[in-house]
């Protein structure tokens, strides 16, 4: 499997001919517009390059993304909760592409699965909506997600949370092989809250990844003291460079 990290919580995770993109939050991503080569419209292009899947965690505009411009792009089919699925339905109507969305709604603890690409929405303690018209409207619970593609690693991306008692749940029914833990503080776990999840409840994790830090400066998580709270589970952190495909196997 390649993983590609775009800055924040957006990942595409690759295998045989799947490419999911998680939570793409791409255009008006700081860190995806200003690292990595080439022009952002030249990142951008390449980034969702044979996409077929993409999932959306939770509606918030930083992981909602370019969801909608990528479906229309790429006939990808979107995977999220149903109130999210019910917004998006609603604005795909009113961007005339004259194609029919290809959408996928669920809930916690629902599984769909979609030409060989299993999804599983799990249980995040977020909040979850948008600013509209001068309104807020609530787009249904956060959640985190279960990602299992033929020949890969079981990967668990836990979306924006804080620790629960119930990730000892979520290990014990799907044993993920590769965790996504949020590490930026303020709107989800700091680093060491974040450490202390990994190593009570995901110990035997083979992959810990790293995300939503330093894409804004109220982000103030590091890296660095992700790894210094982990402690030997450390060896297992993958610190991704932006854009740059990291081929991961169990073996």
């Amino acid at each position: 499997m390649e993983i590609t990290w775009f800055g924040h919580s957006a990942f595409a995770l690759e295998s045989a001919d799947r490419r999911v993109l998680v939570d793409p939050f791409l255009k008006g991503n700081p860190v995806f517009e200003s690292e990595g080569q080439g022009s952002v419209a030249d990142k951008f292009a390449a980034a969702i390059k044979g996409t077929t899947d993409i999932v959306i965690t939770h509606g918030h505009s930083d992981h909602i993304g370019d969801a909608l411009e990528i479906a229309a792009a790429t006939d990808a089919t979107i995977f999220c909760n149903w109130d999210l699925g019910q917004w998006l339905v609603n604005k795909w109507q009113g961007l005339g592409t004259g194609k029919t969305l290809n959408i996928e709604m669920m809930n916690a603890g629902g599984r769909i699965e979609h030409n060989g690409v299993s999804i599983r929405l799990v249980r995040a303690d977020h909040s979850s909506g948008v600013w509209e018209r001068g309104i807020f409207q609530t787009l249904g619970s956060a959640n985190g997600v279960i990602i299992n593609i033929p020949g890969a690693p079981v990967i668990y991306h836990m979306g924006d949370t804080d620790i629960f008692a119930g990730m000892a749940l979520i290990e014990e029914l799907h044993k993920p092989d590769i965790v996504i833990v949020p590490i930026g503080d303020r709107f989800t776990m700091g680093p060491a809250t974040a450490a202390l999840a990994v190593r009570r409840f995901f110990p035997r994790s083979k992959a810990i990844i790293p995300c939503h830090f330093r894409t804004f400066s109220a982000l103030t998580g590091t890296v660095e003291e992700f790894k210094r709270e982990l402690g030997p589970l450390g060896t297992h952190l993958l610190d991704l460079n932006t854009h740059e495909a990291l081929t991961f196997s169990i073996g």
